[in-house]
């Protein structure tokens, strides 16, 4: 565990590395309300053929819930982010897990799709806020050398834990309109979950984990105003427009959406047994998260910049290569696909300690609100949408397990390949980045 200061040595011209109050603080306050937020925005997913039975849904359904879902976070993702700019991060974290609460308390009681599929996006729009923010905190909390490592703990307990309370949550399947009190529940623990953040959550504020910048006194009167055009000047950083790219063509997002369908459908377990997966695909994207961080951080002291972008593609091409084994041949019971569950959850997992350095080491401090909400919201969604439409309705005529072949492979294969773009320009633009950085500071210091 490191040891935190909060009075760092002032010493004019160096940047003498900061390591941020309450950053751990943070990091476990935060960790703590996305797993709920995170398992409300999935239970509608993790309940569906129970949601489907009781509704009278089909495949489609799914697809269009999942959508919709996510298609509201291109412009709820950038408003949250902007909010947060206005009434503070923290506030604005409280208000997107008590708003998302009460809309999934009220999905609870649909009657039909039409009010489920309001309410579900409802809950997505207010909920989709909080991780952009939550990643920018974590940047602002962490150095550079550290943040894969904050990236994977973040993640990787995230999941570990929400794959616990999915297959509880599951569990009220077994009960006549069981679904119902699973969503009731998890929305009066989201908003419960508010509190801690209220509370304990300590907003270092923006740029204090850069070494130009941590010793300088009014920090803020050395960062420019976020205007529109200052955001959309990310999209001339090549690094970071490669990753949009990138997030379109994540097909691994789609096994979150159809997972416990194809399960149910084309492989015949019920609803219940094929929510255990979820523990063993928690199990194995803790572990590619956590010790993805781990190796990242290692990784980085022996091949600089480019060792974050092989780990990344790396994973692109093992999950390929695991997905074609796991969803193209049939097996006898559920114990294999939870194996396979777990290697897919390793592959997916490696992705956050990788792809969320990379973004933040390429952005100034003052625009990763947004960016992170424009990565994890905007074109996160936009292949959301694509991906769970166009397989909703493929699956109905040629079975979710053809379209799992294309998406989850041959897709992931051709991500791989245009990560490679990312050893040319990533070193780069850090350069560049921190050119920026380290210009801001001699300004700030001839102003003294």
């Amino acid at each position: 565990m490191d040891i935190e200061t909060s009075s760092p040595n002032k010493v004019e011209g160096s940047t003498q590395a900061r390591r941020v109050p309450h950053r751990w603080q943070n990091l476990a306050t935060l960790t703590g309300i996305t797993v709920v937020d995170n398992t409300e925005h999935g239970l509608s997913t993790t309940l569906f053929p129970s949601i489907a039975a009781a509704l009278h849904l089909q495949s489609s359904h799914l697809g269009v819930l999942a959508a919709i879902g996510k298609f509201v976070a291109v412009p709820a993702g950038p408003a949250w982010a902007w909010l947060a700019g206005r009434i503070g991060r923290r506030e604005t974290l409280v208000t997107t897990s008590i708003v998302g609460g009460i809309f999934g308390i009220a999905a609870g009681f649909s009657q039909d799709f039409t009010q489920l599929l309001i309410f579900n996006a409802l809950m997505s729009a207010a909920l989709i806020g909080g991780g952009p923010i939550a990643m920018a905190i974590i940047a602002d909390s962490f150095e550079d050398s550290q943040r894969s490592k904050a990236a994977g703990y973040f993640y990787g307990f995230v999941s570990l834990i929400s794959a616990f309370l999915g297959p509880l949550i599951a569990m009220f399947t077994g009960l006549t309109d069981g679904w119902r009190y699973g969503m009731w529940s998890i929305g009066v623990i989201c908003i419960l979950a508010a509190l801690p953040v209220a509370f304990l959550l300590k907003d270092p504020g923006v740029g204090a984990s850069e070494s130009q910048l941590a010793d300088l006194s009014g920090r803020d009167r050395v960062m420019p105003k976020v205007t529109v055009q200052s955001v959309l000047s990310l999209f001339r950083i090549p690094s970071f427009s490669i990753m949009m790219l990138s997030r379109l063509l994540s097909g691994h997002l789609l096994i979150a959406v159809f997972g416990i369908q194809f399960l149910v459908t084309e492989r015949g377990f019920t609803n219940a047994v094929a929510a255990t997966v979820l523990l063993p695909f928690g199990v194995g994207y803790f572990a590619g998260t956590v010790g993805g961080g781990l190796l990242i951080s290692r990784l980085d002291k022996i091949l600089p910049h480019i060792g974050r972008v092989a780990y990344l593609q790396g994973a692109q091409i093992f999950f390929a290569i695991v997905a074609f084994f796991a969803t193209q041949i049939r097996y006898d019971g559920i114990a294999v696909y939870a194996i396979f569950m777990v290697l897919l959850g390793f592959c997916q997992g490696a992705n956050p300690p990788a792809n969320r350095p990379i973004v933040a080491a390429v952005v100034p401090p003052e625009l990763r609100n947004q960016a992170f909400a424009i990565f994890l919201n905007v074109f996160e969604t936009i292949g959301w949408v694509t991906f769970s439409l166009g397989a909703g309705i493929l699956a109905a005529t040629l079975g979710i397990q053809t379209v799992f072949f294309w998406v989850l492979v041959v897709l992931m294969l051709v991500n791989a390949a245009v990560l490679s773009s990312l050893y040319f320009c990533y070193p780069r633009d850090v350069a560049r980045n921190t050119e920026t950085l380290e210009q801001r500071r001699r300004d700030a210091l001839q102003e003294i």
